[in-house]
Formats: structure tokens, sequence, C-alpha cells
């Protein structure tokens, strides 16, 4: 019978938070962001994400992005259960970025730049990232209340997460926080109670 959680007699309550940003995603111009789905090395680089504290999982949350449930959902494989164990999250979602819709890489690096240099003000319509830092540290600390057996992953978006990392080393927003080379498919971890960080940026093959 198919694992839902683990089984295993972890202490009670959380105690260390994962937050992994999707890996290499399928780009497609005539669809919406959120519907993008992994590219092939993103899936392969997802599958092969492999570390001894999955076996402590006991919660696995995620965006409702595509590229975000479909790495949760393998990381939940990866640790031993089911893909039902996976719980959604519209709050856990990348900042949004509808008002423009897909940008040319050079464009859309610009357009970033920008959206950490000036925190406040919404680049393009985009959402802005002071309001992004509220959303994704609120829709954290809600599910952190919940009662969990075991440690925690997140399954999310790098830009949302540089705003989390910052907000736990207690900086201003800066995209000095993203992700290393600004290349997808990392994570960092968190202590649940204190919110210390416990270590920042490492890519999956660290």
């Amino acid at each position: 019978m198919e694992r839902v959680v683990p089984s295993s007699p972890f202490a009670a309550g959380p105690s260390i938070v994962y937050f992994i940003a999707h890996p290499d995603v399928e780009i497609n111009p005539r669809v919406p962001g959120p519907e993008w789905g992994l590219s092939e090395s993103g899936e392969r680089r997802m599958r092969s994400f492999r570390r001894p504290w999955m076996a402590r999982l006991g919660a696995v949350y995620s965006s409702t992005e595509k590229k975000a449930r479909l790495s949760a959902m393998i990381l939940a494989e990866n640790a031993g259960f089911s893909r039902k164990a996976v719980r959604g999250c519209s709050e856990l979602g990348g900042n949004d970025r509808t008002a423009t819709g897909y940008l040319p890489p050079d464009e859309f690096e610009m357009t970033a730049h920008l959206f950490f240099k000036h925190p406040k003000e919404e680049i393009r319509g985009w959402e802005s990232a002071s309001n992004a830092q509220r959303r994704i540290v609120a829709a954290v600390d809600q599910l952190l209340r919940r009662r969990v057996v075991g440690d925690v992953a997140v399954c999310s978006h790098g830009a949302v997460g540089a705003l989390l990392l910052c907000h736990l080393k207690g900086v201003r927003i800066d995209q000095a926080m993203d992700q290393p080379d600004r290349t997808e498919g990392n994570y960092f971890a968190f202590d649940s109670n204190s919110r210390t960080l416990l270590h920042g940026w490492q890519a999956f093959e660290y």
C-alpha cells in the first residue's frame, strides 16, 4: 500500500524547513507562465535530487503553479511516499507577472533587476517585491502553524524564495539574495521554530 506520509516515529512538530525552488522549466511564450512545466533537464535534475534529510519529511507543500507542483510530486516520490501527500497553496506562487506575460530573456532580466531594486513599485504592472515578500512570509508562517510530524519541504519559486531569504536574514530586499548565477533548482533550510537560517542557497547537485 502506498504511503501518503512517512510512518517513522519522529518527534512531534517540524524542526527544519527546506525551501526548494523548482529547476529548469519548459518556456512557451504562448502559454501563461504559471502553466509552464519542467523541461527535460529540469525533470531529470528533480528526479536525481535525493538527500538523507528527505527520509525525515512529514509534509510537502507546493505552489499551485505547474512547475512547482510537478517538482513537489517528484520530491514526494524521492522521499518515499505518495504524490497525494503534496498539499497545494496558491500563496506560495511566484511573483505575479501576468501584466507583461512572457518577456524575452534580456528584457525579463532587466525587469527582474528593477523588481528587486525598487521593491515598493509595481514594475511594469508586476506584483511589487514588498507585497510578494509579505505574501510568501505570511504563507510560510501559516503553514508552519499546522501540526506536522517530521520536517517540512516547501516547493516554490526562486524570486519569492529570495524575498523569504531576505526576511530570514533580516536584510533589505536585494537581488544578491537571488539564486546563485540566476540558475534554477536550488534550496535553503531554516529552523521552523526560531526561523534561524541553517544554510543559504545550495544547488541540487551540491
